[in-house]
């Protein structure tokens, strides 16, 4: 299985940025596909972004030109660079480690709030 810890979230104002990072360990790291998920009281988990074992990447319309995922399965991690950021944006962030649609395996959550 795989353990997963989130960091990085915290209070930034509108237009900053933030990066979030996830640790992962437990098993083969680099197989999985890693993804960040966002989620606001009383709303559905949404996908923001995810990222393959070969490093293809793909973004919620809503991120997209302002989030960047990327991976380092040297140290088991992958992060969530966060630019121009809006109140909207302020959720809880999940990061999410994926084998094939079938073992799927959870953070327990970094708070992102976006406020003046």
């Amino acid at each position: 299985q795989v353990q997963l810890v989130e960091s990085g979230g915290g209070l930034v104002q509108p237009g900053g940025s933030l990066r979030l990072s996830c640790a992962g360990s437990g098993t083969i790291f680099s197989i999985y596909v890693m993804g960040w998920y966002r989620q606001a009281p009383g709303k559905q988990r949404e996908l923001v972004a995810a990222i393959t074992s070969g490093g293809g990447t793909d973004y919620a319309d809503s991120v997209k030109g302002r989030f960047t995922i990327s991976r380092d399965n040297a140290k088991n991690t992958v992060y969530l660079q966060m630019n121009s950021l809006k109140p909207k944006d302020t959720d809880v962030y999940f990061c999410n480690a994926n084998l094939r649609n079938v073992l799927k395996f959870w953070g327990k959550g970094t708070q992102v709030t976006v406020s003046s």
